[in-house]
Formats: C-alpha cells, structure tokens, sequence
C-alpha cells in the first residue's frame, strides 16, 4: 500500500512552486521548505521559504514533480493537509488545509511567497 503524503499539493501550489525555483535564479535551491512560527490567532503560522537542501529531522515529500521539506515542529500541523496557491486582487500565498483541524479561524494559514 502507498504510505499517504504527509501533504498532498494541488496542481496550482505546485506549478506555483516551479515557477518560484525557477525564478529563484539559484542551481541550490531543490525545493520549498515549510515551518511554523509563533504568531497568527491560534498561536501558529505556517512559513515558506527556498530550501537546497534537506536538514536532517525534516521529512521531504515529493508531489507532482516538486520537493517539500517540513520542518519537525510543522510536521503534527500538516500532516494529511493539502498545499494550494491562492491569488486575488488583494492576496496570494499558499494555503494549507487540513481536515483534521476542526477549529480553524482563517487567519496565519496563508503564507506570502
């Protein structure tokens, strides 16, 4: 049986996700690399940033051509969550949802890359 992804990536995050390495303009960076910090309204915010390469803890998922890496302390908040792009007049960033969090006030889940 295929172990299920810890985070699964809509077509949308991940063509997102190309286009930002590609622009990156750097031959190191291999992928995207997701965290939370302290912040936001349920005391967590995700955060992305280049990543080249895989620290030891991290777990890397491999979706639709694209490299993740989530750090340890991300790892309990996206497991089962699904990445998409969001983009409108007035933001864009990534979006994580997760159909285990039930309390989820919006807020500190998107992310502007």
């Amino acid at each position: 049986a295929m172990m299920q992804n810890v985070l699964n990536l809509t077509d949308t995050a991940a063509n997102r996700v190309k286009s930002l390495i590609a622009k990156s303009g750097d031959d190191s960076v291999q992928g995207l690399r997701v965290g939370v910090k302290q912040g936001g309204c349920s005391g967590m915010e995700y955060f992305v940033e280049y990543a080249s390469e895989k620290s030891a803890m991290e777990e890397e998922v491999l979706d639709k051509g694209v490299r993740i890496f989530i750090e340890p302390a991300a790892f309990m908040f996206l497991l089962g969550s699904t990445m998409d792009y969001h983009e409108d007049r007035l933001t864009s960033g990534f979006t994580f949802e997760n159909p285990n969090e039930k309390a989820k006030c919006g807020c500190g889940q998107s992310v502007a890359f």
